[in-house]
């Protein structure tokens, strides 16, 4: 299995986009967390303040899927950098073939590894300039 979808990462208003995809376009929430909802890490404090945005969120539009996140407060948002490129591939060794080949002369944002809601992430930036988080489904 090896999916893209489009990932869009706003500034606080992912709540508000995603209600208004859900009006105009009809969408349907398939999942929502917050940044509250997320295990605690030593490492990313959560304040109290961003609890509320939301850390991931999953919409159907159609036959669609999009993606969405809240940055955390005082990380750089830049109009038309918005999205990226969600590769989602079933089993880790995969993944990270794809995630090394994307870093290839590109710059790796953040690591390939283990996460709370992945066996394997990371994300990168290729060497034509597109973001990519490259996610894997199970540990196959």
């Amino acid at each position: 299995m090896l999916s893209i979808t489009a990932y869009l990462t706003l500034d606080g208003t992912a709540k508000d986009a995603i209600a208004f995809y859900e009006q105009a376009l009809g969408a349907k929430v398939i999942s929502q967390m917050s940044f509250g909802e997320m295990p605690e890490t030593p490492e990313y404090p959560i304040s109290e303040d961003i609890k509320d945005r939301i850390s991931h969120a999953m919409i159907q539009i159609g036959e669609s899927q999009l993606m969405f996140s809240d940055t955390f407060p005082g990380q750089p948002v830049t109009p038309g950098n918005l999205i990226s490129l969600c590769i989602t591939a079933d089993g880790f060794e995969k993944s990270k073939k794809l995630f090394d080949a994307l870093a290839n002369g590109g710059q790796v944002l953040m690591p390939f590894q283990e996460t709370f809601f992945s066996p394997g992430y990371g994300s990168v930036v290729d060497k034509f300039g597109v973001n990519f988080q490259v996610f894997t489904e199970s540990n196959h």
